[in-house]
């Protein structure tokens, strides 16, 4: 058993990892903006009498470009990173992830459907597009775990499944765009994924799917090291492993439909963030699950640096620089897992 205290300094590690992304992160870009600065500003706002150390322009960059963009990444990346954990911990694969079983891919086709169909991109529902993705992230993970059971239900098989599941949801997806051609292309930036074309109103939008997602995975961390155990010697220990699968499994959904809702599609953060937590903590989900969230949202703070300034001034989508890191990494899991016959 890891000692208590062992456990609080991990956390507290993953507290700074993710206090300086979220910081440079705030300061990366064309105006300058010291970490001083950052603090000053803040301070200023919560203590009175105190003067900002930042002009009206330097303000408004800060407040309503710079912050909500990285906290909104760090909502995304920690949510995608939960959600992965999880996947892996209830299926006992560690291949699965938001992405690969189909989650990802429903999610986003709900959303689309919701702004294709809305009066327009604009002016669609907003407060559907996270109802709607939810729903399609659970019927794409129940597809792919049914396909993937069907064909014998090995890590490789469920892998395979999803992968089918996703081609398919994608091409429903291609299909929908159709019926909106004029806003093709915004839609198809979309799904690359990003968090730089929102703000303050998409922080608000998710905080409660994401708060209500995230406190019920950490509170199934026990329960998931008890299913690790097996489903017979869960059950003699008074469990339901069909009970806990479903909550999991919904909740997961649930992270990964938030995530969607924002950023679009954006692939293999749940598998490379929960790898290289478990390689330092251990596998126990109770530790696991809150290091991938703080982790993960740090992670996805400095991928967002590295998409916004690797060919300044123009952007890189999200998902093509997660694919870029994701790619190989997948490979090397996929290597490791065949050669310990999983």
């Amino acid at each position: 058993m890891r000692r208590p205290r062992l456990t609080w300094a991990w956390l507290a590690a993953g507290l700074a990892v993710l206090a300086a992304a979220l910081v440079l992160g705030a300061t990366a870009g064309a105006a300058s903006i010291t970490p001083a600065d950052i603090g000053g500003e803040l301070l200023s706002r919560v203590w009175p009498g105190m003067d900002s150390p930042l002009d009206e322009r330097e303000r408004a960059v800060l407040v309503q470009l710079r912050l909500p963009r990285v906290v909104l990444g760090a909502v995304v990346g920690g949510l995608l990173a939960t959600a992965g954990a999880s996947y892996q911990g209830v299926f006992r694969n560690p291949l699965a992830d938001p992405y690969l079983l189909g989650a990802a891919g429903g999610a986003g086709l709900g959303a689309t459907l919701v702004m294709v169909f809305g009066q327009s991109l604009d002016a669609a529902p907003q407060a559907a597009i996270p109802a709607s993705a939810f729903v399609g992230a659970l019927l794409g993970v129940a597809a792919a775990y049914a396909l993937g059971t069907t064909a014998g239900g090995g890590s490789a098989a469920l892998v395979l499944a999803g992968v089918a599941v996703s081609s398919f949801l994608s091409a429903a997806q291609t299909l929908v765009q159709q019926f909106r051609l004029d806003d093709l292309q915004r839609v198809y930036t979309w799904l690359l994924g990003g968090v730089g074309h929102g703000g303050w109103d998409e922080v608000r939008m998710i905080a409660p799917y994401a708060v209500v997602s995230v406190l019920l995975l950490l509170a199934c961390g026990y329960l998931l090291d008890m299913l690790a155990l097996g489903d017979e010697k869960a059950h003699s220990l008074g469990l339901n492993p069909a009970a806990v699968r479903m909550l999991v499994i919904s909740a997961a959904s649930l992270a990964t439909a938030a995530a969607v809702a924002v950023s679009g599609l954006i692939g293999f953060v749940g598998i490379i963030v929960p790898h290289m937590v478990r390689r330092l903590v251990g596998t126990g989900h109770r530790l696991l699950l809150p290091m991938s969230l703080l982790v993960g949202a740090g992670f996805m703070v400095l991928v967002d640096i590295v998409a916004r300034t690797a060919l300044a001034p123009a952007e890189l989508p999200l998902g093509v620089v997660t694919a870029f890191l994701g790619a190989p990494f997948f490979i090397v899991i996929l290597r490791t897992t065949r050669h310990r016959g999983t």
